[in-house]
């Protein structure tokens, strides 16, 4: 652990020009410690016999801080909120009131409608539905995927009875 401490010592301003270099204005600490778990991880694999570790710890903390980027970007566009957006007609797309109107037409059994029921409207978990059911929750799972399925096959069918 001694030696990663000199490690750390020695390419900390490494890792500073890197987050010069790719413009990184905000978040400096985050990128820092990204940069710092990219050379812990270089300093773990490095093998001598291919090469020098430089250029080796280079590559990999300009592409873990590459990775940290783009996680941050993808979080960024789904978490942003503008000022001006009314909040009150914002709802949650997977948790309504009731199950929608186009599922009537597939013939479902009160079991397979209480499922998608407990699902979709309320948001119960597979894991709680298989202590409901009294099933493992591979058992569960495979119940889920042969009711979307079911639900699947139908509507095709009905949408190519429509077609013809």
């Amino acid at each position: 652990m001694e030696r990663f401490e000199m490690v750390i010592e020695q390419y900390t301003p490494m890792i500073s020009a890197l987050i010069r270099k790719l413009h990184i204005y905000r978040d400096f600490e985050v990128y820092r410690q990204a940069g710092k778990v990219a050379l812990w991880q270089a300093y773990k694999r490095y093998d001598k016999t291919k090469g020098n570790f430089t250029p080796f710890a280079y590559r990999s903390i300009h592409g873990a801080l590459l990775d940290e980027l783009k996680h941050e970007a993808r979080f960024a566009s789904q978490v942003t909120v503008v000022e001006s957006e009314s909040f009150e007609g914002l709802v949650d797309s997977r948790f309504t009131d009731e199950l929608p109107e186009w599922l009537d037409q597939v013939q479902l059994t009160e079991e397979e409608r209480r499922l998608l029921e407990n699902l979709f409207v309320e948001g119960r978990s597979l894991a709680e539905l298989a202590v409901l059911h009294q099933l493992s929750l591979a058992g569960m799972k495979k119940r889920r995927e042969r009711l979307l399925k079911k639900v699947r096959s139908q509507l095709l069918e009905d949408k190519v009875d429509i077609l013809k």
